[in-house]
């Protein structure tokens, strides 16, 4: 029986944490909007569940305006140190409240105020009133920000994953998986390096 590409993609970033190495759950995230123009962003992985991977976001950013224009997005994992990087192709679909709720929650209380504070990826004039606000905010806040209303999760059911693996001999092992029908079964090809 294959391998699941989901459980081994969660074992190679507990490798990469144990390794030491910074954010090991940071991954390029790609979207492509209506007409085609794709955008490129680094983000952190926050869940990888049974059969999807689970990213916060505010709802108003080009990346969850591009994910309802067009759902069809990619990821990039690197790891140099380790010389591994795993390929994702995607489709992408808001979550359910609950779940945004949920890992608004287990944020660190600053990045909770900074949600609340700034409208990221919006034009502005200065960061100082931003700065001030936060200041405020964490200084006189009886209790922790909760999720607002505009704040949800993007979850990523693969239709495609690639494990990348480096060898000395430059002949590096590539397993693509690919999802078979709704089932939820995958394939594995190994790929020429």
């Amino acid at each position: 029986m294959p391998a699941h590409p989901l459980r081994e993609l969660e074992a190679w970033i507990a490798a990469a944490r144990e390794a030491g190495v910074a954010h090991p759950a940071s991954v390029a995230f790609v979207t492509a909007d209506a007409e085609g123009r794709p955008s490129a962003r680094t983000v952190t992985l926050k869940r990888v569940d049974s059969e999807s991977l689970v990213f916060t976001s505010a709802l108003w950013t080009r990346k969850a305006r591009d994910v309802a224009a067009n759902p069809h997005v990619a990821l990039l994992f690197h790891w140099p140190s380790l010389g591994r990087q795993v390929h994702v192709t995607a489709t992408a679909r808001v979550g359910p409240r609950a779940l945004a709720e949920e890992l608004f929650d287990e944020r660190e209380e600053l990045h909770r105020w900074q949600a609340v504070v700034s409208r990221q990826g919006e034009p502005i004039e200065d960061l100082e009133p931003l700065r001030d606000r936060l200041a405020h905010l964490t200084r006189v806040a009886e209790t922790p920000p909760t999720c607002p209303p505009d704040w949800g999760v993007l979850e990523l059911v693969p239709s495609a994953v690639e494990l990348w693996e480096e060898a000395p001999d430059r002949l590096h092992e590539r397993r693509l998986f690919v999802r078979e029908g709704d089932a939820g079964g995958w394939t594995e090809r190994l790929l020429a390096p």
